[in-house]
């Protein structure tokens, strides 16, 4: 049994930095917080893109891209840090990331033309990328098992609080300064905040023994197996697909919601609506999933989440679909996402406790690019309805419960993962 570092215990780590212990709540709310970065950074110029689209000159769907590129840059970025992070320790990549997710921020509050926005959002994705690859390698450090599926679930309990608030604070500075500018420079206040409290509080998670050697075919190696072995590779591609789905609504949110089914300036608060309910699905997640287990649970919300995509489609070619039951279906969906996301992502890290980094690495950027992709095509597909949302959402569950069920070899709902202390 390894001392517990975020519990205060010794870590024969050379250079690390003194500091206070800090309990599972604390690292619950950082971890959250610092991945809510990420959303943060998506979410809150949603209600700007008709001002930046006007302001740089952007025409039709192509304002999508502001949010899209950033997803896909971000998701070709998690294949970078985690292997630096199982070498060097989790400490100095996450400043690297908070520093450069800072200092883009800024860059992009002082374009002037569409072009450079869209290189100054890949950019920030893409070097940025370890804030959302490291906290999973962080709390997997500490803890497997179902255990891991419940702080994961508490994290994304906090991590979607923003993404439900950031469409509002985003629309407040419109209002408050006039300027979708100052919307990425509260991006960077974010992320300076962020990086003064893991500075003062987290301390380093990798233990000594678990250090890898930056050596190209053992990083290749680490990686391959990340995402090779039958029992994670379903559950990966799986979550890749249904939160494609997800970017998809992200992308054509505000034309579909504010514009198409006409909310205007209610668009900021419907939104935060749908993400309340897969933050509060996340907290009764976490309430039931070691008792219940990661695999009951989310296999459980995926066949329901086919039934719900199911009614949205027949909804969505209905003459006159409304606002009010596009609404609560998509709020039902993402209500489900809240018992899909942590426990699959729970599930294909455990068999990876030494290389946890390098995993969460692997994974993250499978998930990413491919839920980026295809949530692009998805946004840009929009054609005025919902009908391109509610069949992707139909398509990409489907495929998501084959690919559950290769990875289970053809059986579902299995029992509990015991808890598993790696510290």
């Amino acid at each position: 049994m390894r001392s517990d570092p975020l519990a205060g215990g010794e870590r024969p780590i050379a250079g690390a930095t003194p500091v206070k212990r800090i309990g599972e709540r604390e690292l619950i709310a950082m971890m959250a917080l610092l991945m809510a970065c990420n959303a943060f950074g998506i979410d809150a110029i949603l209600p700007a893109l008709d001002d930046l689209a006007l302001s740089l000159g952007a025409v039709g769907n192509d304002r999508q891209f502001i949010v899209g590129v950033y997803l896909l840059a971000a998701g070709i970025g998690t294949l970078i840090p985690g292997a630096f992070a199982d070498r060097f320790g989790r400490r100095p990549v996450l400043f690297t990331a908070l520093g450069f997710y800072i200092v883009l921020s800024l860059g992009c509050a002082l374009v002037t033309d569409f072009t450079s926005m869209i290189v100054l959002r890949a950019l920030q994705g893409f070097f940025a990328a370890g804030i959302i690859a490291l906290p999973p390698a962080i709390i997997r450090d500490r803890v497997g098992g179902d255990k891991m599926a419940r702080m994961m679930s508490l994290i994304f309990v906090i991590f979607l609080l923003v993404p439900a608030v950031a469409p509002s604070i985003g629309q407040g500075v419109l209002l408050l300064l006039g300027d979708w500018r100052w919307i990425f420079v509260t991006m960077a206040v974010f992320g300076a905040l962020m990086s003064v409290w893991v500075y003062i509080r987290l301390p380093e998670t990798l233990h000594e023994s678990d250090r890898q050697r930056i050596d190209i075919a053992v990083i290749a190696r680490n990686m391959r197996s990340a995402v090779t072995l039958r029992s994670t590779m379903g559950y990966t591609l799986a979550s890749a697909l249904v939160f494609g789905g997800l970017f998809g609504f992200i992308n054509s949110s505000q034309q579909l919601i504010g514009e198409a089914f006409g909310a205007g300036d209610m668009f900021p608060l419907l939104f935060a609506l749908c993400a309340g309910c897969m933050a509060l699905a996340n907290w009764s997640n976490s309430r039931i999933v070691e008792r219940l287990g990661a695999r009951r649970v989310s296999h459980t919300a995926l066949f329901v989440f086919i039934f719900v995509a199911g009614l949205q489609l027949w909804f969505a070619y209905q003459p006159n679909e409304s606002l009010w039951t596009f609404i609560p279906l998509m709020a039902a969906n993402m209500s489900l996402l809240g018992f899909i996301g942590a426990n699959f992502g729970s599930i294909a890290m455990q068999p990876f406790p030494h290389i946890a980094g390098a995993a969460s690495s692997a994974q993250s950027f499978l998930r990413m690019t491919t839920g980026a992709l295809l949530g692009a095509g998805i946004g840009y597909a929009y054609d005025g309805t919902a009908r391109p949302l509610a069949l992707a959402l139909l398509v990409t569950a489907t495929v998501s419960l084959l690919l559950v069920l290769f990875s289970e070899r053809g059986a579902l709902f299995g029992p509990p993962d015991p808890d598993v202390e790696e510290t």
